[in-house]
């Protein structure tokens, strides 16, 4: 059983659109991109997030040396195609031990990352370090792109956002630690852009961190 779409905010429930409502709902937080339910990560579930959506499907590719693809989430239905999409990835942390990435992009105000990123949403907004330079860049599309530590999140977790493409780019690590990863100028692929090599990533169990 796959469960039933929910909040991309708060995780509640949602009330699919009908006779009064032309939109998801949420009791809490009104109208919104319901979050599909969440599946064990596989070649064929990513590939349907993929044909779906309508924002970037970021992934680092190649995959750091021992890490591999843990799930795929997206927030959208199929009238209007994902404007959320949520990747992770884990292996071996830049200073030993387990670490896990997880890369959203979203369009404004979907609230995906912030949920994610453990603060208030819907966007990073003012928690944005940006008075001096970046904190971090990746190489998002084949273009530089600019990192900020957004502060207030938990402190088992680091996290960074910015922009590619047009829509906003979240970035959190587990532990804080593996934040290393994103000082050394990161490869993302949008997976949209990837063909058949999609077919090839290699899959891990699912991370809890997208259930979270």
């Amino acid at each position: 059983m796959r469960g039933e779409p929910s909040c991309p905010k708060c995780g509640g429930r949602v009330r699919a659109p009908g006779l009064f409502a032309d939109s998801w709902r949420c009791a809490a937080h009104g109208p919104v991109h319901p979050l599909q339910p969440i599946i064990p990560p596989s070649v064929n579930a990513l590939t349907v997030v993929v044909g779906q959506a309508e924002v970037p499907v970021w992934m680092p590719w190649p995959l750091p040396v021992g890490w591999l693809f843990t799930g795929v989430a997206s927030a959208g239905d199929d009238s209007g195609g994902g404007r959320a999409t949520a990747v992770a990835c884990s292996g071996p942390g830049p200073l030993g031990g387990p670490g896990e990435l997880l890369l959203i992009a979203e369009e404004l105000g979907v609230g995906l990352g912030a949920r994610y990123a453990g603060i208030p949403g819907p966007d990073p907004g003012p928690r944005l370090r940006v008075a001096g330079p970046p904190q971090a860049k990746v190489l998002a599309a084949g273009r530089p792109t600019p990192l900020w530590l957004v502060d207030g999140a938990p402190e088992d977790r680091a996290v960074f956002a910015g922009e590619a493409m047009g829509r906003w780019l979240w970035a959190v690590t587990w532990p804080q630690e593996s934040g290393l990863l994103l000082y050394d100028e990161l490869v993302l692929t949008d997976l949209r852009d990837a063909g058949s090599e999609v077919d090839l990533v290699p899959c891990g169990a699912l991370s809890p961190r997208l259930l979270g």
